[in-house]
């Protein structure tokens, strides 16, 4: 699976599908977390996360990670052209899957249209190598498509996801077929919802995730 290819296109295509919707989706909830001492962006394609991210939180280490060599560059071109500072900001171009990451490092988690590029079984061993990652006051912020449960809402979700996967799967080899929303996962690996936001007639979410208490003392 790659989005090298897609790249240099990337930004113009999801201003085409939702306008600021799915950016806004991203950043919902960015400005309410606590502050962030060591940031983690999984899957972060275009870098438009990580400049609100550097303006959000000056002082903090973020890696940024991407099996996307291009999609870093983007990332990296789009801190030097809002003229943010590139220092404590980490690229690493990884497999997430392949990746191990730190135990207990990271205080705030973000995985923005992520989780869709995963089958159930891979999202599942992602979830728990990222809880094993974070903090135990840590945040967890994700951005996804979904399919609402009323019925028109749901049959609009459904064909545009279903293009969308059609167009992602020949595009970059995508493994995954289908939306599996990671809350089982992230219930299960001591994380509770916080809020949730829903735009666009409920195709795509925003959730706030935040580790149990209850959980960690058990």
């Amino acid at each position: 699976m790659s989005f090298d290819t897609l790249a240099p296109y990337y930004r113009w295509m999801e201003m085409v599908l939702a306008g600021q919707t799915m950016h806004r989706c991203r950043t919902a909830f960015l400005d309410q977390v606590p502050t962030a001492r060591n940031i983690l962006l999984l899957g972060e394609g275009h870098g438009r996360a990580l400049v609100e991210c550097r303006r959000r939180f000056p002082a903090a280490q973020i890696t940024c990670v991407d099996a996307s060599h291009k999609m870093l560059d983007q990332a990296r071109r789009n801190i030097a052209r809002h003229q943010l500072s590139s220092a404590r900001i980490e690229y690493l171009p990884v497999d997430a899957l392949a990746w191990q990451p730190p135990a207990k490092n990271y205080d705030l988690i973000i995985t923005n249209f992520f989780f869709d590029c995963f089958p159930a079984e891979q999202s599942k061993i992602l979830v728990e190598k990222l809880a094993a990652a974070s903090t135990e006051d840590a945040n967890w912020l994700v951005a996804d498509f979904q399919i609402p449960t009323q019925r028109l809402k749901r049959l609009r979700s459904q064909l545009i996801v279903w293009m969308l996967y059609r167009f992602f799967r020949i595009a970059t080899r995508l493994s995954a077929r289908a939306l599996t929303p990671p809350d089982d996962f992230l219930r299960a690996s001591g994380f509770k919802l916080s809020r949730r936001l829903e735009n666009d007639w409920g195709l795509f979410r925003s959730d706030w995730w935040q580790r149990d208490p209850q959980f960690l003392s058990a």
